[in-house]
Formats: C-alpha cells, structure tokens, sequence
C-alpha cells in the first residue's frame, strides 16, 4: 500500500490554498544527483578515498605484490561505496521531500526530510535574486530578502546559497532548467511589484458637540 507522507497538504506543496486570485506557475525540486554533487560533495569524499586507496594499495603493493595491493586497498573501495550508497539515498531524500514554488504572488520552499518547514517569500519581500548555471543547465537561484529577516542556516540547508553563512540567502539549489525559471520568476516578480497597493483607509469616527438649545450634533 503506496503512503503519501505530505497527503495532508490541500495543494502539493504549500500549507494553505492560495487565495483566488493567485495562480502556481512552477513547481519543482532539486535534481538529486547534482544535489549529491554539489551539497554533500561527493566529488571531494571521491577524491579522497582515491588517495587513500592508492596509498593503502602502494603499501600492500611493497610487501606482497599484487595480492598485497588488494588485500590492502580493497576495503577503503567497500568504504569508499558504502558513503556513496548513503549520501545517495540521503540526497535522494532530501530531494523527494521538497518541493519549490513559484507563484504570481511570492515564492515558496516546502523543505525538509526529517523536520519539514514550508518557507514563504512575498515578491514584495525579495530584494535581488541570483542565478548559478551549470553547463548541464541545472543551477541555484538565490534569493536576497528586504529588511532584517534572518533565517536558520542549519534549517535551511541544502535550501540555501552555499558560503553565505553569517547572511543566510534561501535558495532554489540545484533545479533543472534553471535558466527557464529564473526568467518566470523574473517576470513574476516585476508583474507583481508593479502592480499598485490599494490600502484602504478607515473615515474618521463622528465626533458629538454640543449644540445651542440642548440639542447634539454631530461633526
């Protein structure tokens, strides 16, 4: 029996129904495996196990030849797999568990595999947005916010800018087709700030004096 863990949400990916006039034109998550590259730096624990295993090998190599090599350098490969097989699953959690929204009205961020926050940005709140391409046209678009909002960098994360830990920027890490989704919520953003704030302003309350002959008037 298949269970929806987020079968609770009244539209995927966001807490409430948006009002009436508010439309969804994008949604979307991290691609996993870029995920794993760039936020759990796969490459880099590669990299290292490389040299380990050559070195172990080396070792094994000047005592006992080829037999050595292999006895030597073949459990930091079951290692080196066995860290792969768990930040894959964790990256692949982490970007089956989120989803990125991009409305006519903010932007909003359902994150979290294990503590799940949904984080919402009025386009009103966003001061300046960023976009990091790769050649595989996956990328981040990060997002820097008005006033003096701070966010949690260890709640936030991989859902933000990477090396900005001191200013906390959110960010839609890691999306296929980014440079596609940068332009809508570009055009979004400018459609929905320039449209003019209507506040509505409350007639002031009628005063009572006192008029000649004992009778009340109001002003």
């Amino acid at each position: 029996m298949s269970h929806d863990d987020f079968a609770f949400e009244p539209v995927k990916g966001l807490p409430e129904r948006p009002p009436e006039h508010e439309r969804i034109l994008w949604q979307g998550r991290p691609d996993s495996w870029q995920l794993a590259r760039e936020a759990l730096k796969i490459n880099w624990i590669t990299g290292y196990f490389v040299v380990i295993v050559l070195w172990r090998a080396s070792v094994g190599a000047a005592d006992a030849g080829l037999a050595g090599a292999i006895a030597f350098g073949l459990p930091y490969v079951g290692l080196w797999a066995g860290a792969m097989v768990v930040l894959g699953l964790m990256a692949l959690a982490m970007a089956r568990s989120t989803v990125y929204t991009i409305t006519t009205a903010r932007v909003a961020m359902r994150i979290g595999a294990a503590l799940n926050v949904t984080l919402n940005l009025p386009f009103r709140q966003i001061a300046n947005a960023d976009l990091n391409l790769r050649k595989n046209g996956t990328g981040t678009i990060s997002l820097e916010t008005l006033g003096e909002t701070k966010f949690s960098y260890l709640i936030l994360w991989p859902h933000c800018r990477p090396g900005h830990v001191r200013v906390t920027k959110p960010a839609l890490r890691c999306i296929p087709e980014a440079e596609h989704v940068a332009q809508i919520l570009a055009d979004a953003a400018e459609a929905r700030v320039a449209q003019p704030v209507l506040q509505r302003k409350t007639p002031a309350p009628e005063t009572a004096i006192a008029a000649p002959g004992g009778l009340v008037a109001a002003e």
